[in-house]
């Protein structure tokens, strides 16, 4: 059996003492700890954000790259002037942009609809309450 140092003659208040000095201790390690944690994890967002917002602005010159090609395409395929391949690009674009909105906005809707269901339910157990207090 393992033997102990504690001293035989610590009073009570005194042990108490150094069990709440150990606690304090044991906790503000913990908080330590978690303080870390938590930067560490913000710093990898921080990061992860900026990425992808590198990202973003890439692609967005890279489509400008691609229509820009396109356009050059379509005059060399079709005989028009760039001005005429620009007007057909930016029209069809214009297109594509306006059915993404549009089924965009529409799942958002249907998102952020009333729960029917949970509401009838609702409404249903509220009639029944009401029936049993009669």
């Amino acid at each position: 059996m393992a033997e102990t140092t504690t001293e035989p003659h610590k009073s009570t208040t005194s042990l108490l003492g150094d069990v709440m000095t150990h606690v304090s201790h044991l906790v503000r390690g913990e908080i330590d700890l978690a303080k870390a944690e938590a930067k560490r994890s913000a710093t990898r967002a921080a990061a992860g954000i900026a990425m992808l917002v590198i990202g973003v602005v890439l692609s967005l010159v890279a489509l400008n790259v691609l229509a820009a090609a396109l356009v050059a395409a379509i005059a060399v395929w079709f005989t028009l002037s760039t001005g005429w391949a620009s007007l057909i690009v930016g029209v069809v674009l214009l297109i594509v942009v306006a059915i993404l909105v549009s089924v965009g906005i529409g799942r958002l809707k249907s998102a952020f609809q009333t729960p029917q269901r949970s509401v009838n339910s609702i409404k249903d157990d509220a009639r029944v309450v009401k029936g049993a207090l009669k």
